[in-house]
């Protein structure tokens, strides 16, 4: 088998919601293999400068733009400008996404909403700008990040996983109508990572800690960098007949029911 399969050298990527956490690095990932990396925020045009900065420091091509992927116009505005001035998108990687933790019975409906918006409806709508390049092209890959929540429930995150679920299934339809132009759509579902954000509750003996470690197989927390394999592959020809498939990067906690307390 030819390392040429795993190539995407010179490919250009678009990787939504990349200033940091986990799209940054798989952002760093692709780009390391020689992927042209284009990060999105929203937040401010100072976080993407310095996120740009941090991946050109390692080597990588990289370009950032800010748009909100929740409005329809400053996306197609953003792509349009992407495509005559960077490249065709070859690749995209819906990662944008937010969480609130609210039980559902206490949760404002905006709220609800806000959360599907930016989790479920914005990768339809970068990705409907963005395919149509790809069909002219009649090739492409799309990468939908949706989360361990796409396939389990747990308390106080009903409206990220109902997002995360429905994106499992915008995935699989995507791929139904897309694969015909040779365009690939698949997921990625994260399990529980190290990150910046998780850190005051990866200390030993904080309660969270301990499930997560004794739940999952691989009895730890996932490195970011884990992530950027499955982003590679998905991104490769490699992947050319994996099409409407979630790939769960989660240690192994959807592979079992979990242990006895008493086990060790």
């Amino acid at each position: 088998m030819s390392l040429q399969l795993f190539d995407i050298t010179n490919k250009v990527a678009l990787v939504t919601g990349a200033t940091h956490g986990l799209g940054m690095a798989m952002a760093k990932g692709m780009g390391l293999v020689g992927a042209t990396i284009v990060i999105n925020g929203n937040s401010s045009q100072t976080k993407i400068d310095k996120a740009v900065a941090e991946f050109k420091e390692l080597g990588i091509t990289a370009y950032g733009y800010k748009f909100d992927v929740t409005n329809e116009s400053e996306v197609k505005k953003a792509v349009t400008e992407i495509e005559n001035t960077i490249g065709p998108i070859d690749i995209l990687v819906n990662n944008a996404g937010i969480i609130k933790r609210t039980p559902l019975a206490n949760m404002e409906v905006d709220d609800f909403k806000e959360v599907l918006n930016v989790d479920l409806v914005s990768p339809f709508i970068v990705s409907k700008h963005v395919v149509k390049g790809m069909i002219s092209r009649n090739e492409g890959k799309i990468i939908n990040i949706c989360s361990m929540m796409s396939a389990l429930g747990r308390n106080s995150v009903g409206a990220y996983a109902a997002a995360k679920g429905g994106l499992k299934m915008l995935t699989q339809n995507m791929a139904t109508e897309w694969a015909k132009h040779n365009i690939q759509v698949n997921g990625i579902g994260p399990g529980y990572f190290a990150t910046e954000q998780t850190a005051p509750i990866r200390v030993n003996g904080h309660p969270f800690n301990d499930f997560i470690v004794n739940r999952t197989p691989a009895a730890k927390w996932g490195n970011p960098d884990d992530l950027a394999g499955a982003a590679i592959f998905l991104s490769s020809k490699a992947s050319d007949f994996v099409n409407g498939h979630i790939l769960y990067v989660d240690g192994g906690i959807l592979a079992t029911i979990g242990k006895p307390l008493n086990e060790k």
